[in-house]
């Protein structure tokens, strides 16, 4: 069967969904991933992209391409956040025809475990009525920054509609090679965010810079990525691979298009992909 891929809205900011949809559709795309709950950062649309005109819009543009919405974000775990404030995304997501939804903590305390734990476990539940499974992500410079942390979450939570929500670029981070997700259930992992990037001494600044404005194509940099078909053949595959320069150069379809050729040079042709290594 092989992947079928998703285009995130961070590889394309500051489009809007029905104009992240089409440009997914013409650069060969099978699903989109659309910010539904704004974090107030520059460079967003300046819409409610919860509004009934841009669902509607959205809902249209899904029907004449033929595309699938997949996930929706950002579901942010913060002490002053309530997390009934996602509720219309999770209803539009739900409308739209979404599956996942991604979650990560950006708490500042280190001894805060039991607020991540009880307020991810409020996410699954307020999303669980819509169909939709919480994905828990651990940027590198977030509150969980490994995979480890978000195991440990996860198995204290223990909610039905949970997941975790790998980055081979926060792997990378972590000097930590994809191979360790054969511990992780299989049931958690849904789908993978994708990207490569180089092998370098990583401060904090620069990875932030990295994640956010400077991802490479896959194949491009240092991640070695056997590990993905050779454990998931079959995952659906979100591209998350923002770069401002090539942005700003290519346009955001033809940014698209190279990250999804880039992709599929990798995943679906790429020799020994499917092998692990001795």
């Amino acid at each position: 069967m092989g992947h079928k891929y998703s285009l995130s809205y961070l590889t394309v900011p500051g489009v809007t969904p029905p104009e992240q949809t089409r440009i997914a559709a013409a650069a060969g795309y099978d699903y989109v991933s659309y910010r539904l709950f704004h974090l107030g950062v520059a460079g967003e649309p300046d819409i409610d992209p919860t509004a009934p005109r841009i669902i509607r819009e959205t809902r249209q543009a899904l029907d004449e391409t033929g595309l699938e919405c997949f996930d929706i974000e950002l579901m942010r775990i913060l002490r002053d956040l309530d997390p009934r404030s996602f509720l219309p995304a999770f209803e539009a997501g739900a409308e739209l025809g979404a599956r996942h939804v991604i979650s990560s903590a950006w708490t500042d305390v280190r001894n805060d475990r039991n607020f991540v734990v009880e307020r991810f476990a409020e996410i699954c539940d307020l999303a669980a009525p819509f169909g939709l499974t919480v994905n828990l992500e651990f940027p590198a410079f977030s509150r969980l920054t490994t995979l480890e942390e978000v195991i440990e979450i996860l198995e204290r939570t223990g909610r039905g509609n949970q997941g975790a929500l790998v980055d081979t670029l926060y792997m990378h981070f972590n000097k930590a090679p994809l191979f360790a997700l054969e511990r992780v259930p299989a049931e958690w992992i849904n789908f993978l965010h994708i990207c490569d990037a180089d092998d370098m001494a990583f401060t904090k600044d620069a990875m932030i810079h990295i994640a956010r404005d400077a991802r490479l194509y896959p194949g491009e940099g240092a991640i070695d990525f056997s590990a993905i078909n050779y454990l998931f053949p079959d995952l659906p595959l979100s591209i998350e691979l923002p770069h401002a320069r090539r942005m700003a150069e290519l346009g955001a379809e033809q940014h698209a298009r190279n990250c999804i050729n880039a992709a599929r040079a990798v995943f679906d042709h790429g020799a020994g992909q499917n092998q692990k290594p001795a």
